[in-house]
């Protein structure tokens, strides 16, 4: 592990050992410099950064020999594309590595089309300011995983490198060999035929719609969602609703959404999987008929976020309650 700090531009010194012998100088200088992605190290050795022996190297797969003094030059981090946005945040814990923020509804995570500004992205470029020590060499926060627009709840973005490098990891490899957890809050309508279980079934692109996920036979990625019935709502031999507490073992985009409509239960407020079932809200009374009606997103809440910190190794642990437009919902049901 190097002990180098994680901003301004750093020289980086490495004597190759004997047993290293052969390996690809990529290879190796990323089991070296652990803060630094493979991906950026190969950017720094293409880029002409890296030097054996006093010779330039830009080719990353070269073999490295034993007793090679090998230098990595880092250039100070540029400024981050997207612009600083004085945006208010719900921020739950913070320390020099990352960020843990409770999103709220309506805000977008990344600049795309469409939403090239207002996002989560532009908050802490502006929250965090210097803090952000370049991610892939650009000050701007390390984005793992995302929350559809409409969804509420608890996140984790790297500040530095190192960060982003560990927690990619913990993502990627979706919890199988370490702490990593993710619990959601979902209110759906009716209530699945087994009062806990899974669906294992792959994601792509409609073939409908580009806009929208769906269930596919080929090409599709692993998508596994867990399921517990928490809460039926209404007449206990037709219940109208449900509350489902939800735990991933794949981050799909929309997989909760497209799952839980594939058991035939979507999520209350989905326009885009669960339009059809809205007619449902006809049997509910008033003001909870109106509530429903109007509900602008879909009743989906991130309530717990669990993984190993990048930097010191500690199990992390977060819970945040509903807000208060899915509290509101929650109570309304409750009242059936």
């Amino acid at each position: 592990m190097d002990d180098f700090p994680d901003s301004g531009e750093d020289i980086v010194d490495l004597v190759v050992e004997a047993e290293a012998t052969g390996r690809r100088l990529d290879a190796w200088l990323a089991a070296r410099i652990e803060r630094l992605s493979r991906s950026r190290l190969k950017a720094l050795i293409e880029a002409g950064h890296v030097s054996v022996g006093g010779a330039t190297i830009v080719e990353g797969k070269k073999p490295v020999n034993s007793g090679d003094h090998v230098r990595v030059t880092i250039p100070e981090a540029e400024p981050a594309e997207p612009e600083g946005e004085a945006i208010p945040l719900d921020i739950v814990y913070e320390d020099e590595a990352l960020v843990v923020i409770d999103k709220p509804a309506g805000l977008v995570v990344h600049p795309a089309a469409g939403n090239w500004t207002g996002t989560l992205v532009n908050a802490l470029i502006a929250h965090c300011g210097a803090s952000l020590s370049g991610i892939g060499g650009v000050r701007r926060p390390g984005i793992v995983h995302r929350l559809d627009k409409g969804t509420t709840g608890l996140m984790v973005v790297a500040k530095t490198d190192r960060a982003h490098k560990g927690l990619a990891a913990q993502f990627a490899d979706h919890g199988r060999s370490g702490p990593l957890e993710r619990g959601y809050q979902a209110i759906v309508w009716g209530v699945p035929s087994l009062p806990y279980g899974l669906v294992d079934a792959p994601l792509g692109r409609s073939p409908t719609s580009r806009q929208k996920m769906a269930i596919v036979k080929q090409g599709g990625k692993q998508a596994i969602t867990h399921y517990t019935v928490s809460e039926t709502f209404g007449p206990a031999s037709a219940p109208i609703a449900s509350l489902i507490d939800l735990r991933l073992e794949t981050g799909r985009t929309h997989q909760i959404r497209v799952h839980m409509a594939a058991l035939g239960h979507p999520l209350i407020g989905d326009q885009d999987y669960g339009k059809g079932f809205l007619t449902k809200a006809g049997l509910l009374p008033q003001p909870l008929r109106a509530d429903v009606t109007h509900f602008p997103r879909q009743a989906l809440h991130a309530w717990l976020l669990g993984f190993e910190h990048p930097v010191t190794g500690e199990t992390m642990h977060f819970e945040a309650e509903p807000p208060e437009d899915l509290a509101g919902l929650i109570a309304g049901f409750e009242a059936l």
